[in-house]
């Protein structure tokens, strides 16, 4: 995010230091009031009973999930990734000698997976599943009624474990969110991660958090106490101010975005050949851009969707992500997270840049 994190919780973190108190080892899974404070966030905003020692505090949600996966993962255990997915989850469930199996979403779908598809990828060896909603990349949130058609999938599947990637909840355009964590005959192996980063714009204070089982809980705070121990006091301080302070920042900040998601969908109408759903959450758009493929421009010659963003930022002088990094090679990740200005200047770059292709 490009907004600067919210006065009150920068003057939490100050407090905490004029405390002097702050400076010596935390709690591993974290200081007892903000588990609280995430006890009590749950419950308000939804409708979650969770109790401290369900909650661990990690340097990030992408600790948070390694936690989860290192813990409940055995070589050869297979977990179903729906895609695209996030980067991080394919290369953190190899860390764990598990085996990652992909379900492919399609954009006419909004990227999102349907009950027969998660039904027939489920084997002996499915030990758990993972996806994020809002999603990075495709900005896809899952109503509840489409988590109620996954959930009675899952329920006859006990050995399952779900890992819910939550970290853009805030960030939600199309009204309450919802978690397969409400589902109640799943709320006992269903892991909430979730965070300060996107919601908050705390991107560089570092803090991720589960609402897991007490036994995955327990297992993930011994693993991190091997790894990093507890976050950044001070951090945690912050934390503490965020999660139980006004909620008003935050949606402000999600009003700017619903703003640039309508700017960011009108450029991209601009553009040939791009094809986009309009996504419902996080800040990013996920177009398909197949249609460049094959085209060529002086020395370059676009293959696939890894070349177009390199063509794109040696030309436009614009960054993007290749979807290949998310499982969907026909595709970029943008970002909207930027001032209206600076995307209209990016986009300018990119239709000129995309003209030169033929």
């Amino acid at each position: 995010p490009d907004f600067a994190t919210p006065k009150h919780i920068q003057l939490a973190a100050k407090a905490a230091i004029d405390e002097g108190i702050y400076f010596s080892y935390p709690p591993v899974a974290g200081y007892q009031d903000l588990k609280e404070g995430i006890c009590q966030k749950f419950k308000r905003d939804n409708n979650l009973d969770f109790t401290s020692d369900q909650i661990v505090v990690s340097t990030g949600a992408k600790q948070s999930i390694a936690n989860v996966v290192l813990s409940i993962i055995d070589p050869g255990d297979e977990i179903i990734v729906f895609t695209p997915y996030w980067v991080s989850y394919v290369a953190i469930i190899q860390l764990a000698e598990g085996q990652p199996i992909f379900l492919k979403g399609a954009l006419e779908n909004d990227f999102k997976i349907g009950a027969e598809q998660l039904e027939q990828a489920i084997t002996s060896r499915t030990k758990a599943i993972i996806f994020s909603s809002p999603c990075n990349p495709t900005g896809s949130v899952y109503s509840k009624e489409e988590l109620a058609n996954l959930a009675e999938v899952l329920k006859y599947h006990e050995q399952i474990t779900i890992i819910s990637d939550e970290i853009y909840e805030y960030i939600n355009f199309e009204g309450m969110h919802h978690s397969l964590a409400h589902h109640e005959e799943l709320r006992d192996r269903t892991v909430i991660v979730n965070g300060f980063s996107k919601g908050f714009a705390m991107t560089g204070w570092r803090l991720g958090y589960i609402a897991a089982p007490k036994a995955i809980a327990k297992a993930c705070e011994k693993m991190q106490g091997q790894i990093t121990s507890g976050t950044c006091s001070i951090a945690q301080r912050a934390a503490v101010a965020a999660i139980t302070g006004p909620i008003e920042p935050c949606l402000a900040m999600k009003e700017a975005y619903l703003k640039r998601r309508a700017l960011v969908a009108a450029l991209l109408d601009d553009l040939p050949g791009v094809e986009a759903n309009l996504p419902q959450g996080a800040f990013y758009f996920f177009p398909d851009v197949s249609y460049y493929f094959g085209r060529s421009y002086g020395h370059w010659t676009i293959q696939n969707a890894d070349d177009l963003c390199l063509y794109l930022l040696e030309e436009a002088g614009v960054s993007l992500v290749t979807g290949n990094a998310f499982g969907e090679p026909n595709c970029i990740r943008i970002s909207y997270a930027a001032s209206e200005a600076a995307l209209e200047a990016a986009f300018i770059k990119l239709k000129q840049a995309l003209e030169l292709l033929n």
